[in-house]
């Protein structure tokens, strides 16, 4: 642990350490927080919910898509295209 957190932990103050970056313990303050402010030890975060999309996906434009990927893929590059 470093210095920062020994010093809070001396003075018995809740330290977590986190990254906003990579989300390492990002919520862990918060759960504190509102686990001290709700007087509920065992509160938790629940997870987030899968919204349901808010437009329909045509089946036939996604399949012209993908004939359209396959007949792409299949035509041949000349070297000299590549080369310029």
């Amino acid at each position: 642990m470093d210095e920062v957190g020994a010093n809070l932990r001396k003075r018995n103050l809740q330290y977590y350490d986190l990254s906003a970056r990579s989300n390492y313990n990002f919520e862990k303050p918060f759960l504190w927080l509102a686990r001290r402010l709700s007087n509920q030890p065992n509160l938790v975060f629940v997870g987030e919910h899968a919204k349901a999309p808010e437009f329909q996906i045509d089946l036939n434009i996604v399949r012209e898509a993908e004939k359209e990927l396959e007949q792409a893929a299949a035509v041949a590059i000349d070297e000299e295209d590549i080369e310029n």
